[in-house]
């Protein structure tokens, strides 16, 4: 019997009697178990809207244990801890079946060098993780802490509904922003944060959409919305969009100034004790695992309790003292502070006119304002090229006018969004849209017999793997992802890089490192017999190939020819026939070394989600301050010229202009600061 036909079959057969549903229930809970973990999702709801009887079975803990470990997103056991901080596994069902398409590798192309994203489980939560890029260890991955940031977080609450928080940092103070999960498409390839038109509610209380909930699939959504009473109405209907008038419609710059205003007043300091671990470090030891997940029950239930008085619930007895920040700020008061905003950068604007535009210009001043805007921040960049793009683009009638937005509703707040788009790509790379506070998901093929060595991979350059030398105290680290493509009636393997450890990036994300003929195998032999640890080395297979090097610019890199070999062990080594540089590879299992990582600070929380101004260099450099972190003498000895060109630079213009000292002697105290981070 077709399990989808089961509920049908029960519906034509059931009698007023319901001799069916009474066989049924006659069973064993354990067998009544075994027999419902054959069904979808889907069909056991159907089952329990078909009779009134089997409500109440369907809907018992051990029916829906077994739906949430057939999901398969984390053990039976780690279950049995997250059900302790929900109402029911039919609720805890109900969150992994819908933020389940978030799981996996999320990318942006800004910067060049990082932007990264893994999203995991973590207690009772998922958490976004940027990976960091680092060198790695004397001993490679094997004892190397991972180093990244967190960026976002979805706490599953006790009725089972997702709670969204965007983390980042200011002015030394960690921060998350609450919002809204406001849909999670079951196909999604892009996640959006954006700023949400929002309905007024009555009480000041936080509603969810209907879609937060349950957009994952429409028709699960329902019967299990019928099946849990849980959930209440206004739960289900709030929070409706306002047709046409959508975030993505906005100028880029419009966009961008939403969201700093939203972030900065509703973000709320995280406490240092709700600061210390997102999900349990990889122990052996049960009581250091117990230890950290007491740790994180009380750190869930803190940021869920900051959750609840961002939505307005201001009734907190003691804790009545605290800023009460909001998830959402009214139109009215959104309008007031960019006018502000506006008229201060205005006037700010027309000062720095006539400060720096008298009639007998200075070389020092003409120097000053150009280091200003050389060394000035993103925003101000993506302000000038937003503004050049503006003018000289015809079709700015097109965006959607921020004040038509912001009439849309009462309120607006911070929401993430995970839509399915139609997306271009090239050997595995989306082509993303270089304005949008976006990330592309990028699709992780489970490895099969024609294609055994899809996945994600990590290494080093050199052989020995991860081995440093005298010159070189540290390697780069890099994050391969491997994909197969047809081309010209031959099966090509491709390996793209999507992250590198290098403090000054060489080639762009989406470059591939090689690409090999699964069909030809290599003439050439492996150069060395034993591994580092003096074990025979047995090659498995080798194929012709093509590897990266340096062509007509950076983003048109060329290639030189080699050969992949695939190593017994489990490696992957790629030589360059005419260098003999060696690109060794292995397996990586993020989660877990994410769980033995080493966490740094964030960046400011709309940027630590989607670093858009382009950049070479490695933009958390500042903050690594693990032994395994960057370091280049390299970039540390150009900066140090730079220095030395800005001292002998400033010698001359302040025997022109005593006063520029202070000014020119910052200049070269922060460039050799920044010396220790390169």
């Amino acid at each position: 019997m077709h399990a989808h036909l089961i509920p049908f079959q029960l519906k034509c057969v059931m009698s007023p009697e319901h001799c069916v549903s009474g066989m049924l229930l006659a069973l064993p809970d354990d067998i009544f178990s075994v027999i419902t973990n054959s069904l979808s999702v889907r069909d056991v709801c159907s089952l329990g809207l078909s009779c009134r009887d089997l409500h109440a079975v369907v809907g018992s803990d051990k029916v829906w244990l077994s739906q949430c470990d057939k999901l398969g997103l984390v053990p039976c056991s780690t279950l049995v801890e997250w059900r302790k901080g929900v109402c029911s596994y039919m609720a805890l069902c109900r969150f992994l079946v819908n933020v389940r398409p978030l799981i996996g590798i999320w990318v942006h192309q800004n910067p060049e060098l990082g932007n990264v994203l893994y999203v995991m489980p973590g207690f009772c939560s998922l958490v976004g993780c940027r990976i960091i890029p680092q060198e790695v260890g004397p001993l490679g991955l094997k004892d190397g802490p991972i180093l990244w940031v967190p960026v976002f977080e979805i706490i599953c609450n006790y009725e089972g509904t997702p709670a969204y928080f965007l983390h980042g940092r200011e002015r030394d103070v960690d921060y998350v922003c609450p919002g809204l999960l406001r849909s999670v498409d079951r196909n999604c390839n892009v996640l959006l944060l954006e700023v949400e038109p929002r309905h007024q509610r009555s009480g000041g209380k936080l509603a969810h959409s209907k879609s937060f909930a349950y957009e994952v699939d429409k028709e699960v959504a329902s019967r299990l919305s019928r099946l849990d009473s849980g959930v209440s109405k206004s739960q289900r209907v709030a929070g409706q969009k306002v047709t046409g008038l959508t975030f993505s419609r906005l100028g880029f710059g419009d966009r961008r100034r939403l969201l700093d205003l939203v972030t900065s007043q509703v973000r709320q300091a995280v406490p240092e004790t709700a600061n210390l671990l997102l999900f349990p470090r990889s122990r052996s030891n049960e009581a250091d695992l117990q230890n950290d997940i007491a740790v994180l029950c009380e750190r869930r239930l803190l940021l869920l309790q900051m959750y609840k008085r961002g939505g307005g619930n201001h009734d907190l007895g003691s804790d009545s003292e605290l800023p009460l920040n909001r998830t959402e700020i009214g139109t009215s008061e959104v309008c007031k502070r960019l006018n502000c905003l506006s008229g201060y950068h205005a006037s700010q604007a027309e000062d720095v006119d006539q400060a720096h535009c008298p009639k007998g210009k200075t070389l020092s001043g003409f120097l000053k304002n150009g280091l200003k805007q050389i060394l000035g921040k993103s925003s101000s960049t993506n302000g000038n090229r937003e503004g050049q793009k503006k003018t000289a683009s015809s079709g700015e009638s097109k965006h959607l006018q921020l004040q038509e937005f912001l009439r849309s509703d009462h309120t607006i707040g911070l929401s993430l969004r995970a839509a399915s788009m139609k997306l271009s790509s090239y050997r595995a790379w989306p082509n993303m849209h270089d304005s949008r506070y976006a990330l592309y998901k990028l699709p992780l093929r489970t490895p099969k017999a024609s294609h055994e060595y899809a996945g994600l991979w990590g290494g080093t350059f050199g052989w020995p793997p991860g081995i440093p030398s005298e010159d070189k105290p540290g390697k780069a680290l890099f994050f391969i992802l491997i994909s197969y493509e047809e081309s010209e009636g031959q099966q090509l393997m491709i390996a793209t890089k999507i992250l590198e450890g290098t403090s000054y990036v060489l080639h762009p994300n989406g470059s591939a490192m090689f690409i090999v003929n699964t069909a030809q195998p290599s003439p050439d032999t492996f150069p060395w017999d034993t591994d580092e640890d003096s074990n025979h080395i047995d090659v498995k297979q080798s194929f012709v190939g093509e590897g990266i090097a340096n062509g007509y610019g950076f983003r048109y890199p060329g290639s030189k020819p080699g050969s992949l070999f695939a190593i017994q062990n489990g490696l992957l080594v790629f030589i360059w026939k005419e260098s003999r540089a060696v690109l060794t590879l292995q397996r990586l299992n993020l989660a877990d070394l994410l769980r033995k990582g080493e966490r740094v600070p964030s960046l400011s929380p709309i940027s630590n989600f989607a670093y858009l101004t382009k950049t070479y260099s490695n933009v958390y450099s500042g903050f690594s301050n693990s032994s395994y972190a960057l370091s280049s003498p390299r970039y540390g000895a150009y900066l140090a010229s730079i220095a030395s060109a800005f001292s002998g630079l400033m010698q001359i213009l302040v025997s022109y202009e005593p006063d520029s000292f202070g000014f020119w002697g910052t200049v070269v105290e922060n460039l050799s600061a920044n010396r220790q981070y390169m």
